[in-house]
């Protein structure tokens, strides 16, 4: 094999764990910035610069702009669920003093509540295996969940209402806008499309912000690089690394990759930010995993079948 075939091979292999890597440090980031800017305020910013850079990239690379208004309204529907209700309530959440470890966790459950509404939704149907996976990740969540809490009001390490009630709007959102997408976004240009989301989010959340925040932002060196970060790698690097997967073929292994961001998340805020986990919730954390991982594994041919026979 040759030097170029050998870099390019080892690039499509590695791909899927820097999407993991990626997608977990959302948490991360959104950490380091919230202390210099308030939630909403910190997302429109980030969601603004992110819609102009691919409005500038689609322009450069000369792709598709949605064809109509029909198409550039559900863009918008879309990002309204999936980036104004599902970050700005991890954005929250996090703001009001939820672990990032933890909001991981609680979000990384959409894919499993996505499959349990596809199945009446959009006429999906659920194995054995896949309702077991269902159980065991909202018993995971439970387990991490417990401990927080059970803690007495003011006690230390008590989860507060609202940062837990901003985490399940945040997963609510998630999966109404992963349901959206599936129904309504197939014919959408991705590029231009998410650029399309992104305006309609941020626009949404300036005018919340408006109403429930001061606005103000200090512009501390933490506050640049966290932004930096969250606008290119995440909001651009992982709809580039998407877009790469996507034309490999492997949607469902990308879909599969969310189940590993909890782990990621839980040490990458262990390690930066020292926060610790009781072991029962570190225990909810690998029974989530468990769970999310069975519900999106794809049916064996024995299984599918039984399934098909049952339709």
């Amino acid at each position: 094999m040759s030097a170029p075939a050998r870099v390019r091979s080892a690039a499509i292999t590695a791909a899927p764990l820097l999407f993991v890597l990626l997608w977990s440090t959302g948490f991360v980031g959104a950490k380091y910035g919230l202390p210099y800017a308030e939630p909403l305020t910190f997302l429109a910013l980030r969601l603004g610069l992110a819609g102009a850079l691919l409005a500038a990239l689609t322009a450069v690379l000369r792709s598709a702009w949605p064809a109509d208004r029909t198409q550039a309204g559900r863009a918008g529907v879309a990002g309204l669920l999936l980036h104004a209700g599902y970050l700005g309530g991890v954005f929250s959440a996090i703001h009001a003093g939820l672990p990032a470890s933890v909001a991981a966790v609680v979000t990384s459950l959409q894919p499993v509540l996505t499959a349990a509404l596809a199945t009446r939704l959009l006429g999906e149907r659920l194995v054995a295996v896949q309702w077991l996976g269902l159980a065991l990740g909202v018993g995971g969540v439970v387990l991490v969940l417990a401990p927080g809490l059970a803690a007495a009001a003011g006690e230390e390490g008590a989860l507060p209402p609202v940062a837990v009630a901003s985490c399940l709007v945040a997963l609510l959102c998630g999966t109404a806008g992963t349901l959206w997408q599936k129904q309504h976004g197939d014919d959408i240009p991705l590029l231009s499309g998410t650029a399309v989301q992104y305006a309609a989010a941020a626009l949404a959340l300036v005018a919340v912000a408006r109403l429930t925040e001061d606005m103000a932002i200090e512009w501390t060196a933490e506050f640049v690089l966290a932004l930096v970060w969250l606008v290119l790698p995440l909001s651009l690097g992982a709809v580039l690394l998407l877009l790469f997967l996507l034309r490999r073929g492997s949607a469902s292994g990308v879909s599969s990759l969310l189940f590993l961001v909890p782990p990621a998340t839980a040490v990458e805020a262990h390690l930066l930010f020292g926060e610790r986990l009781p072991l029962l919730s570190l225990a909810g954390v690998v029974v989530t995993t468990v769970g999310v991982a069975l519900v999106l594994r794809p049916p064996g041919r024995r299984t599918a079948r039984r399934a098909t026979m049952g339709a």
